[in-house]
């Protein structure tokens, strides 16, 4: 079986320049974004079974409205908390696929999953690398990225876990808080120790 490395981290501190960074260095990466899309495709079973509890997010042909959903989950914990316990069963029955047909080709795999350990992911990794960047930077990028107002970017950051949560659980950290090199410079260093490791070579 792969060596997998699960990488997670805030909103908006630059996982999609480290996940390709990975990727450019052997590694095969499952983007769990794209697998929660998978899941909610219009008439998946995950989408039957959220639409018991959010009526409203949804049409006849069981089609996901998004936007109505962020708009609800991240202004109230407990229907996030709901919402989470639906998905990721669904979530982690994908990923169990994922690693199960990348490791016939990869010797390392990269778990690329922003709620890596709401979603209990965090079991099926080896090494676990979270990146984090100061709120303000954050919130300057995701404003531009996804076109919202500052206050529902709050909001989500207000839902997801601090800075001080992934310096306790996570086995590597990158702080992106300057460029996109040194941040992918960084990320070359803990691929090499990772894979030093896994062959025996490295040394504390």
């Amino acid at each position: 079986m792969s060596v997998v490395v699960g990488l997670t981290g805030q909103s908006g501190a630059g996982k999609t320049t480290v996940s390709r960074v990975f990727e450019e260095n052997g590694f095969g990466v499952i983007n769990c974004d794209l697998i929660a899309r998978r899941v909610t495709e219009d008439g998946s079973d995950c989408n039957r079974e959220l639409s018991q509890f959010f009526p409203l997010c949804f049409d006849k042909d069981l089609h996901l409205d998004r936007a109505a959903m962020a708009k609800i989950v991240f202004s109230d914990k407990e229907k996030l908390g709901l919402l989470n316990s639906v998905i990721f069963k669904y979530i982690n029955e994908e990923i169990g696929r994922e690693i199960e047909r990348l490791s016939e080709s990869h010797a390392y795999i990269l778990l690329d999953a922003p709620t890596l350990f709401e979603a209990g992911a965090d079991k099926l990794c080896h090494y676990t690398v979270a990146v984090i960047a100061q709120e303000s930077i954050r919130l300057k990028r995701i404003t531009v990225r996804d076109r919202l107002d500052e206050q529902a970017v709050k909001k989500r950051f207000s839902s997801q876990h601090d800075e001080k949560f992934f310096k306790e659980n996570c086995g590597y950290l990158i702080t992106n808080d300057r460029t996109p090199k040194e941040a992918a410079e960084e990320t070359v260093r803990i691929i090499k120790i990772i894979k030093e490791r896994e062959n025996g070579k490295y040394k504390t």
